[in-house]
């Protein structure tokens, strides 16, 4: 990939945005009847504020990968008026489970070794998606008829706090919480000295979404429970961590 520090947006166009209409025109014309395309909350926007976002509110996306998913997503829709293809578009939060990678599995490696967070006077919320459920919306999206047309966002039913998911973890692995608050005017204070504001933002700010939220009258809900997807989530890390470290786990 050519390098995307002068201009990023244009790059993500040509993956997300351009790359997608040419497979959306290429499946239409040779007689492809859906086409199921993964999008990103992120054009619905950055953080929300008590209300969740939902498959009617406004794009708003702020950074050159929303822009480019915004993008693709109206290409879609041009495609799909001028031909026999439908498409339903699946916005999704963070999508977590076996492979994740980021800043959540950077939150199961300080939980695994014991750091002490001082996240815990947050009281955000951060909608998530575990694969399990994903893959439930995805297969539903191919294959249910009812689903034609349809714009919907994926999501797990329970959207934790930082210190509610980092706890979570914590139980999962059987380990003793080492989450203790800190003010939050401290912790961005800190953010912009060290030139980590935008990670301080995404643990602090809240990105809610209603699961199954659609701009027709089909939806869908969640099958799998948020406990239960970090259990399993824990457990594959855990045996990851194993087969690294040649059978320590610490």
């Amino acid at each position: 990939m050519n390098d995307t520090s002068a201009d990023p947006l244009s790059e993500f166009r040509r993956v997300n945005s351009l790359a997608t209409a040419a497979l959306a025109r290429a499946a239409a014309a040779q007689g492809v009847r859906r086409l199921v395309f993964l999008s990103s909350i992120k054009v619905n926007g950055e953080s929300t504020s008590g209300v969740g976002f939902t498959a009617s509110d406004r794009p708003v996306p702020s950074d050159p990968y929303g822009i480019s998913k915004h993008e693709a997503e109206i290409e879609l829709r041009k495609v799909e008026r001028d031909s026999d293809l439908d498409v339903v578009i699946v916005r999704t939060p963070l999508v977590y489970g076996p492979g994740v990678k980021g800043n959540f599995a950077k939150m199961l490696s300080l939980v695994r070794v014991g750091v002490p967070l001082p996240l815990g006077a947050l009281r955000n919320r951060r909608t998530m998606v575990s694969v399990w459920n994903l893959v439930d919306l995805l297969e539903k999206c191919a294959s249910d008829p009812r689903a034609a047309g349809a714009l919907i966002l994926a999501g797990d039913a329970f959207s934790p706090s930082t210190p509610q998911l980092l706890r979570e973890m914590t139980s999962a692995m059987g380990r003793k919480s080492r989450v203790f608050p800190l003010p939050l005017a401290v912790m961005r204070l800190g953010g912009r000295l060290t030139g980590k504001a935008p990670i301080v933002s995404r643990l602090t700010e809240s990105l809610e979404v209603v699961p199954g939220s659609s701009s027709t009258e089909w939806g869908w809900k969640p099958p799998h429970a948020f406990a239960d997807s970090i259990l399993r989530t824990v457990s594959w890390y855990l045996e990851d961590r194993k087969l690294e470290t040649g059978g320590r786990t610490n």
